[in-house]
């Protein structure tokens, strides 16, 4: 057995996008905190919302009140995800497609995938993220590979097996956490949130040692300044 790694400088943050507003139970919730409780158990600073309790405005925008909403409560929250070394979407199964909280969720970070950070990079690069998903029916691989292609496009770096999921019978029947179901005793599940857990701490633990990735061939900011590295268009043949 290898020797246990040090995760007490990691932050990571879960966003919970389901329909259910709080104190309400949300059953992506429950698995959820399977993950948290090993990070947390690994001494990771670990915070939990959920996006649907705060006032976010539509937009791709950092501050829509600035661009005409009333009210945006996603600067606090950016603040929150600019901290986390590990972002965690937890969605629910709709229709077979990930909910409009978490396509919302996705929206407003690709509004900030443009800033650049110390090294001329897009500013997500050295970030990890991985997905948690839950329903009734199919759909966990539809959704993770949606909303990890996202992540990814964005700049956030995405481990092995970065997700996991349950979910029911097709039609109508118990959810995660509800105790008919007995969810939590799945051990593909269990194993899947655990694997997931500890390969999002891993990549992040490596990218943090190192100071994230090296800016050769890829700053957008020496490629503005002329820098092409080893970029030529070949001769037709």
């Amino acid at each position: 057995m290898s020797q246990k790694p040090d995760f007490s400088n990691l932050k990571a943050l879960f966003i919970n996008c389901t329909l259910k507003q709080s104190p309400r139970m949300s059953h992506t919730q429950a698995l959820m905190d399977v993950s948290q409780n090993i990070m947390r158990s690994e001494d990771v600073t670990v915070e939990n919302l959920r996006f649907v309790d705060h006032d976010v405005a539509f937009g791709v925008y950092h501050d829509m009140t600035e661009h005409g909403a009333g009210k945006d409560d996603w600067p606090a929250i950016w603040e929150k995800v600019d901290e986390a070394d590990i972002l965690l979407i937890g969605t629910p199964i709709w229709l077979g497609e990930k909910s409009s909280v978490a396509t919302q969720l996705i929206e407003r970070l690709y509004a900030e995938s443009g800033k650049r950070n110390d090294k001329g990079q897009y500013y997500f690069y050295g970030k990890v993220g991985g997905c948690i998903i839950t329903g009734n029916e199919d759909g966990i691989k539809h959704v993770a590979m949606g909303t990890l292609y996202a992540l990814q496009h964005i700049g956030y770096s995405i481990p092995p097996q970065a997700d996991c999921g349950w979910i029911g019978e097709a039609g109508p029947g118990p959810s995660y956490n509800d105790e008919e179901s007995d969810a939590k005793n799945n051990d593909f599940t269990n194993r899947n949130t655990t694997f997931m857990t500890y390969n999002l701490l891993h990549l992040a633990a490596m990218l943090k040692a190192q100071g994230g990735y090296p800016a050769y061939g890829n700053s957008r900011g020496d490629w503005d300044d002329g820098t092409r590295w080893n970029f030529e268009n070949p001769e037709y043949r």
